[in-house]
């Protein structure tokens, strides 16, 4: 790698020079004619399938293409959270390999992506979801996940400002994974960036792709707004926006696109140490270490390639912690923001080739984008260079919901919005 290396000696050496020697994190090169890999998206998916190209392929005649900035899509406008407490065969061993990933992820990234195991805590209020969340837990043991089963009085240590005498839906216990936790969403942008980067990989910011050049069934190269560039091989890390870039190809996914809206607090005393959800509407807090109480809930209802909401979901998002824990009624809401979702119609993500010959689709992702970057970006990596998924990412198929191997991990059936 030719990126210096951040340590505590490099801090001190910069505080003795007034921090006149620090270098930017990543160049700022004029794209090549062509090159071996092109990655179409410079989110956290795009820039860790190129790090990890590099890193562990050996290929370096790469770029990624972003028609923005680094950090400026929907890696930078999430509620940060990372877990792998998933029920399904299809999701558990994916999940739990990006959570391992993420446990060593600043070591292998030489970057300070704030990692934090702070623990995620699934409220249940019924009997019913406590016999489906025992079910989750023992699936995760199963797979070598750690998960932990919490009645009230355990629950009360951990979370002691929810509402448990008064709620109309009384908490009842809770399934926690301590390993879960937060991760700064910017600092992992900018991380894998740096790192791939180091690698020799061209990172080409506001470079919008208009078209695929496609001769006798495989794709040769990209129209961007920077001009033609030739391409070996291509994959598609593009978000809310992976129908539109893949219509461009002629390709029509099972993908709709919404806005998930996040929201951000002023900054309060030291208020709630872990991750914790609503069982009985969808709401997830943590705090960030500014203060700020970080949330979200659903997304909203409509298609939208938008990046902001509507105040209904505001007012739905704010009634449901208001129905955990009314203590947060009197703090000010700060800011929100949106992000555009591709939700898959069984609300799992896809991982696999496409009909065109050397054209890669990584998309799907609905609510779990964040949390599986890190995996995310390998198994796509394996796929590109190897043409064959990795054996954590074999049922993320295309074909899938032709031939019916759909991975419903909600058991909503085929409506996006709901997964």
């Amino acid at each position: 790698m030719s990126t210096d290396r951040y340590s505590i000696f490099s801090v001190l050496r910069e505080a003795l020079r007034g921090h006149t020697g620090w270098k930017p994190a990543w160049r700022e090169p004029e794209p090549k004619a062509a090159y071996d890999i092109v990655i179409v998206g410079g989110g956290g998916h795009g820039l860790a399938t190129a790090h990890y190209l590099a890193k562990v392929h050996g290929l370096t005649n790469i770029a990624v293409v972003e028609k923005g900035w680094i950090g400026g899509g929907n890696v930078g406008r999430n509620t940060t959270i990372v877990r792998s407490n998933y029920l399904l065969p299809g999701n558990a061993p994916f999940y739990e390999h990006s959570m391992k990933l993420w446990e060593e992820l600043e070591q292998d990234l030489n970057y300070n992506a704030m990692v934090s195991q702070r623990g995620v805590v699934n409220l249940f209020h019924s009997d019913g979801q406590r016999d489906a969340y025992a079910r989750r837990g023992n699936a995760m043991r199963l797979h070598g996940i750690d998960s932990e089963l919490l009645d009230v009085p355990e629950l009360k240590r951990i979370l002691p400002m929810l509402d448990y005498d008064n709620a109309r839906f009384p908490v009842k216990g809770a399934l926690r994974q301590k390993r879960g936790g937060t991760v700064r969403h910017d600092a992992v942008a900018w991380g894998y960036a740096r790192a791939a980067d180091g690698r020799g990989v061209d990172i080409i910011q506001n470079c919008e792709v208009t078209g695929f050049r496609i001769e006798a069934g495989r794709v040769v190269g990209l129209e961007t707004s920077r001009g033609f560039i030739g391409a070996k091989k291509v994959g598609l890390a593009c978000a809310g926006n992976s129908s539109r870039v893949a219509g461009m190809a002629g390709l029509r996914l099972p993908i709709e696109s919404h806005v998930l809206q996040a929201f951000v607090s002023e900054g309060i005393k030291p208020f709630i140490d872990t991750v914790c959800t609503f069982g009985a509407g969808h709401f997830y807090i943590s705090q960030s270490d500014k203060g700020g109480l970080v949330f979200g809930g659903d997304i909203d209802g409509y298609n939208s390639y938008a990046s902001r909401g509507n105040l209904p979901t505001i007012e739905d998002v704010a009634e449901g912690g208001m129905a955990l824990m009314p203590a947060i009624g009197r703090v000010k809401l700060l800011r929100h923001w949106g992000g555009i979702m591709d939700m898959s119609m069984d609300g799992s993500p896809i991982i696999d080739r496409t009909p065109i010959e050397g054209l890669y689709l990584n998309a799907g992702w609905c609510y779990g984008g964040f949390k599986a970057t890190p995996a995310s970006g390998w198994s796509f990596a394996h796929l590109i260079a190897t043409d064959t998924p990795h054996e954590t990412a074999t049922a993320y198929r295309l074909d899938r919901f032709a031939t019916g191997r759909v991975i419903d991990e909600k058991g909503v059936g085929a409506q996006p919005n709901l997964h």
